[in-house]
């Protein structure tokens, strides 16, 4: 396996397009993240169909073909030099099998988002380019720490993150050096069995979820467990899991780290020797810092908890 490429680093003019994959966005929900872009020095360039609604059991931003068409337009000019997701939502899969890389592989640039956008980063590292799994532009109604932006502009910058966190009760200690994938449960979880799915032999797999039932977190854990992925993975990193459940029978429904939600998680894998780190700040919390997907990291977890990029 040839080691994932990292895209160059940006200098002050650069542009970055910025483009809505799946849902769709208000204005108002980007003007605060596309004047940080311009305030770092970085010039914005809106996708075409960034603002479009189009309604089909869902709010999309636009058709499939207009946001195929933004994406490969995003991938492909010479001119932009990285792509930042507006936001998630639903409807990244609708784009797989449609991508085109031709001018990309010549030019390769970070892509920067979340949630959703875990289907875009899967596909970008099965054809061996690493992307940041971050704030989108458009951030949830609990806002988003400085620091998750600023440490994103960081790795634009060619600087890579390292993270000393507090130790969680759920924890497993252990030392594992591989490279990083995964991103959100659910769109692994999606993507099991196909083409399009994470390879999974010797990586540390970091996941992240919000807003499922107790159920359905344990059935998507269940199918990584019956599809052999843990059998595979040198070390497992645990972010966000909120709004679980329901408000009324959640009592830490809004808290970032769902102690019953880890609680699942830890009994459903304690067979396994592979070091755990729970309580990682990314995902869809306010603490939300970026890590990169394909590249080699390092994680120590004991008295101190680390994750060295």
């Amino acid at each position: 396996m040839n080691t994932p490429i990292f895209p160059a680093s940006l200098k002050k003019g650069d542009k970055i397009a910025v483009i809505s994959p799946a849902g769709s966005v208000e204005e108002s929900q980007l003007q605060n993240g596309l004047n940080l872009i311009r305030t770092r020095g970085y010039e914005p360039v809106l996708g075409k169909n960034l603002y479009t609604k189009f309604s089909k059991g869902y709010n999309y931003a636009g058709t499939e073909k207009e946001r195929i068409s933004d994406m490969n337009w995003a991938l492909n000019d010479p001119e932009i030099s990285a792509i930042w997701a507006s936001r998630g939502g639903y409807g990244c899969q609708h784009l797989m099998g449609h991508l085109k890389l031709s001018d990309f592989r010549k030019n390769p640039k970070w892509y920067i988002g979340y949630s959703d956008n875990t289907v875009i980063q899967s596909y970008l590292l099965k054809n061996n380019f690493a992307s940041i799994h971050a704030q989108t532009i458009k951030t949830s109604g609990f806002g988003v720490t400085p620091e998750g932006y600023d440490l994103t502009f960081d790795i634009l910058k060619g600087k890579f993150p390292k993270y000393s966190i507090q130790s969680n009760s759920f924890n497993k200690s252990g030392t594992a050096d591989g490279e990083l994938v995964g991103g959100n449960l659910a769109l692994i979880y999606a993507l099991l069995g196909t083409k399009y799915s994470f390879d999974f032999k010797d990586k540390i797999l970091f996941i992240e979820d919000i807003g499922e039932k107790f159920y359905a977190l344990d059935r998507m854990i269940m199918s990584l467990e019956l599809a052999g992925v843990f059998r595979k993975i040198k070390g497992l990193i645990v972010g966000g899991m909120t709004l679980m459940k329901d408000e009324k029978e959640n009592m830490n429904y809004e808290e970032s780290f769902d102690e019953f939600s880890y609680q699942l998680i830890a009994e459903r894998i304690s067979k396994y020797d592979f070091p755990v780190i729970f309580g990682f700040p990314n995902g869809h919390i306010y603490d939300n810092r970026p890590i990169i997907i394909g590249a080699e990291i390092s994680m120590k977890v004991g008295e101190k908890v680390e994750v060295k990029f």
